[in-house]
């Protein structure tokens, strides 16, 4: 859905809040200091072409995946960027996609999505919008260099799926430490601080159906925590 040129997300934002709130006080509380729900989702595409940007920006800046991005999608537009066809993609020689900057990796993956959108375990958007996250999950993972964590993203910020929490998400992972866990404030988060899988989806389960919420704003105490030792420097 379209509402003044942004898609408006599936779920309804306020019911989210409220079930968070009354479920998880402590959740509520870095809601309140977070403030409103910012959440805005990009341009679906179709998966093909979600997952291709995705593995271009893979490991590298913003600015540079962008630059990659567009000379990639040159070589199918000509004067102007466009997604390419899959059989398109598969056709490119290598040395095509190497001039472009693609690393030899990258090549292989984005020819391997290609196969595999071709074969059909990379669903289109219509009927990948009817399938359960853990099979969008499941077949989307097949895919040479695309793990849980990049569908994860794709369900939450490409397609507002309301109930996905990337345990393995570094920032979520911060951000539930800051927020559950008793440490000092006068220190900063280390690696043995960080909660492991299993305690995170314990306590989630009070926050389901809206754990992508609750996501966005566990990553909302990594912004507020950076914020505050920025002040406390100057």
């Amino acid at each position: 859905m379209i509402h003044n040129g942004l898609r408006k997300l599936p779920y309804n934002p306020e019911a989210a809040l409220a079930h968070l709130r009354a479920s998880d006080p402590k959740l509520g509380a870095l809601i309140d200091r977070a403030g409103e729900f910012r959440l805005k989702l990009g341009h679906t595409g179709t998966p093909f072409t979600s997952l291709l940007e995705s593995i271009l920006y893979q490991q590298l800046h913003g600015k540079a995946a962008a630059t990659i991005h567009r000379r990639v999608l040159l070589i199918y537009g000509g004067h102007e960027p466009a997604d390419p066809h899959p059989q398109a993609l598969l056709d490119t020689p290598d040395e095509i996609l190497r001039t472009a900057g693609v690393s030899f990796n990258k090549i292989k993956a984005l020819k391997d999505l290609a196969a595999r959108t071709l074969d059909g375990t990379v669903p289109t958007h219509k009927a990948i919008l009817k399938m359960p996250d853990t099979e969008i999950i499941e077949r989307l993972s097949e895919v040479r260099g695309i793990g849980t964590w990049t569908v994860e993203m794709l369900l939450i910020f490409r397609l507002g799926r309301p109930d996905v929490l990337p345990v393995t998400d570094y920032g979520v992972r911060k951000g539930f430490a800051l927020t559950f866990q008793r440490i000092p404030k006068s220190r900063a988060i280390t690696a043995a601080d960080l909660p492991k899988p299993e305690v995170m989806l314990k306590r989630a389960k009070r926050w389901a159906p809206f754990r992508s919420v609750a996501s966005w704003y566990l990553w909302r105490a990594c912004d507020l925590d950076a914020a505050s030792r920025k002040t406390a420097v100057e």
